[in-house]
This record gives C-alpha cells, sequence and structure tokens, in this order.
C-alpha cells in the first residue's frame, strides 16, 4: 500500500513553501552521494499533510524510492514490541514490577559487572531482580555487544552478539546466554540500550503462549492494517531497499553482508530490531499512538507509557552509561518504550514537551508530537545513524514550517 497526501499544507497550518525546503535539503544527501535514497511523511491529525521521495532504494540495480518501498525498521521495532507487552499487561497479566524470572527463570541469579577485564572480570550480585519496567525503559543492566564502550559488552561479542544474534540461537537460546553475562550497572540505577527489548519479546512469547512475530500480527499489524510488516522479506524481493554505510571519501558503499539477512527468517525474532516495514505500515502504527491507543490500546495506557519512567524523573543525559542511542542526552527522559522529550531547550532542537519518539540504525526516525499533533517518518537505510545529523536537521526544517 503506499502513502498519499490527504490535506493541503496550508489547510493544516504548513506553509507549502517552507516544506519544500525539506526535499531540496535532504536531495542533497543523495545527490552528494552520503545517501541512496529517502522517503518522508508528515501528518497531522492523522492525516498526511507532505509525502515525498527522493533518488533510489536500490542505487546498484537503479530501482527509484517508491512510495510501497520497503524498509529495514531496527530499532523502530522497538515501540511495537513495547505496545505487545502493554497489550498483555493491559490484560493482567503481569505487572510492571513483576521480576522477569517468574517467566524467564534464567534471569533468577543475576550478576552485575564491579571490575576487572574480559579475560577475568569480577561480579557481585544483583541488589534487585530484573522487573519489567526494567525492559521497557532500558534500565535492565542488559547492553549490546556492538557498543565497544564497556568490558560487558566485549563480553557480549565474546559470547558472539555483535550486530546480530549468536549463528543458530533462537530467541528463547539467546536470553539464556545474555542471562549469563554479567549485567552493565545494577537494575533500575542506570540508562543503557542494550537487548532489553529483545528479552521483553522473548517474555511476550512465553506469557501469550505464541512466537513474537505471531502475537505482533494477530493483536497489532493485523488490526491495523499493517499488511506490509513482516521480519523477512521473500530473496530478491524488488521492493526492498539496500542497505549502505559510509565510505572512506563519504561517499555510501553498499553493504550486503548485514542488508542480506533481511531475506532470511530470522531464527531468533528481535523484538529489539527485526522488523521490516513501508512508510504507510509505520504510518498506520503512528496515527495509533497520536489517538491515544485508537481502540487498540487504552488511551491512559498510552498516557502512561509517553510519561517520563526514568528514577527520581530525571533526563538522560543524568543516569545515561554512553555509547550508541537513538536520541541526544539532554531534556530527553525514556518511558515505556519511548524516548520522551522533558524540555526541548538543552539539546537545541525543536520539538514540544511530551514528544515521543525513536530511530532505527539504519537512521529511519518517527516521532508524534501530542501538542503539535504531529506525526513524522523519515525512511533511509544508512548504518549507522550517528553518521549525518538528520534527524535535528528534519525537526528544524518541520517545526519551522508550522504556521498556526
Amino acid at each position: 500500500m503506499s502513502i498519499d497526501r490527504e490535506v493541503a499544507p496550508e489547510q493544516a497550518g504548513f506553509d507549502a513553501r517552507r516544506l519544500a525546503r525539506l526535499d531540496a535539503h535532504f536531495a542533497r544527501y543523495v545527490d552528494d552521494g552520503r545517501l541512496a535514497g529517502w522517503q518522508l511523511a508528515i501528518a497531522r491529525d492523522g492525516k498526511v499533510v507532505h509525502h515525498s521521495v527522493y533518488g533510489q532504494r536500490d542505487a546498484e540495480a537503479g530501482r527509484p524510492v517508491e512510495p510501497d518501498t520497503l524498509w529495514r525498521l531496527y530499532s523502530m521495532t522497538k515501540p511495537v514490541t513495547s505496545v505487545a507487552a502493554m497489550l498483555l499487561w493491559e490484560e493482567g497479566h503481569f505487572e510492571l514490577t513483576d521480576p522477569i524470572s517468574r517467566w524467564l527463570p534464567e534471569f533468577r541469579d543475576m550478576r552485575v559487572y564491579d571490575k576487572g577485564s574480559v579475560s577475568q572480570p569480577f561480579t557481585v550480585p544483583a541488589a534487585e531482580p530484573i522487573r519489567v519496567w526494567h525492559l521497557l525503559t532500558h534500565t535492565s543492566g542488559l547492553t549490546y555487544g556492538f557498543l565497544h564502550t564497556s568490558v560487558v559488552d566485549a563480553l557480549y561479542r565474546k559470547a558472539g552478539y555483535d550486530l546480530t544474534t549468536r549463528p543458530g540461537a533462537d530467541l528463547a537460546e539467546a536470553c539464556r546466554d545474555f542471562a549469563a553475562l554479567p549485567l552493565l550497572f545494577q537494575p533500575g540505577t542506570a540508562w543503557g540500550y542494550g537487548v532489553s527489548t529483545d528479552v521483553l519479546g522473548r517474555l511476550v512469547e512465553v506469557v501469550a503462549g505464541m512466537s513474537l512475530p505471531e502475537f505482533v500480527r494477530t493483536r497489532i499489524l493485523e488490526p491495523l492494517g499493517m499488511h506490509d510488516t513482516t521480519w523477512s522479506v521473500a530473496p530478491g524481493e524488488p521492493r526492498m531497499a539496500a542497505l549502505y554505510v559510509p565510505g572512506p571519501d563519504g561517499r555510501r558503499v553498499r553493504f550486503d553482508a548485514v542488508g542480506d539477512m533481511a531475506f532470511e527468517e530470522p531464527k531468533a525474532p528481535a523484538g529489539g530490531g527485526g522488523l521490516i516495514s513501508t512508510a504507510a505500515d509505520y504510518q498506520k502504527f503512528m496515527t495509533m499512538l497520536l489517538r491515544r491507543g485508537d481502540g487498540l490500546l487504552a488511551p491512559r495506557t498510552v498516557a502512561f507509557m509517553t510519561r517520563n519512567h526514568l528514577p527520581g524523573d530525571v533526563d538522560l543525559d543524568t543516569v545515561q552509561t554512553g555509547g550508541f542511542a537513538e536520541t541526544t542526552f539532554e531534556g530527553v527522559g525514556f518511558g515505556l518504550g519511548f524516548a520522551v522529550v522533558r524540555d526541548p531547550v538543552p539539546a537545541r532542537v525543536f520539538s514540544s514537551p511530551g514528544t515521543y519518539y525513536w530511530g532505527g540504525a539504519a537512521s529511519t526516525a518517527f516521532w508524534i508530537d501530542p501538542v503539535e499533533r504531529l506525526t513524522v517518518g523519515f525512511y533511509t537505510q544508512l548504518l549507522p545513524s550517528s553518521t549525518y545529523p538528520l534527524r535535528p536537521q528534519l525537526r528544524q526544517l518541520i517545526y519551522s514550517a508550522l504556521t498556526d
């Protein structure tokens, strides 16, 4: 399904000439070889105001970006998995304060890294168990192997967890591997980006009694009409965008070694980064959230998820452990599956307090601004997302186009 403009910019409080600056600005990223192509969709009150595509979804094959192009969402999967968990929470299957070891016993007696090297790490007992809310907020102490910022993430790489899951491991085995590794910090005391949402996906499987893809398909994707969203596509699927990384000269270089994983059904479907989707499908997901659940979730559940749940109501800047993340840290808190803007001034980036968002490792991004009733989705395929300041530039160009 494609995505079409539903209302004229002027009717939705936008200056059409200022919106046009968006396309011209990001076209330069393609014209000078930094990106292959991109897609942008902006909606207000759930109606698309601006939709544009530019460049190639597969530069080597000469295939242009089209409205129905398929994109690797990577960490934009995390909000979907978080919604899946909260559907079960609404039904009373667990409390947010429950230890996850109730369903995943391998996490019962966790150890926390204290000092030492990769070859000889010293650990101490966890002061409290990992709880469900720790997974939703990335305060569990679990980390990612690809961060390259700590002894603990080096231990993840040693165990086979870098950009991908250990070959041959399913989701249950991966969680057992994570539980055998030390935590980066005591649960609930800091914020660290990691495999928390993958473990949350496994929790969904155990509680629901079905695989994560099946639960997400039947409880979220089908009710919302997200028929192009999946964990893999058929080999050679022509709508699939190619994946790129920056080369030594700054121009994109194709990265099939990781990109081709989109054509393989995953043995360990990642709740933290596995989905492939279209702009039209993800627009449906964002619109559901903007409309406060729209019958899928309860309005108060969405309101609760999008508050700052960090201990002491502090900014991420106060409790973050560094490394890669899909957000700035200043003036930003974290809810149940999303970063949440507390105050846009410290980061010097346009947005409204209460805006919630996330992004993907291949430079995709989305945000939902309940104050301005705005949803934005940007799609491209360049690893890592920190290569260019695409997200702050999107914000300053979009918000400066609002006229009402």
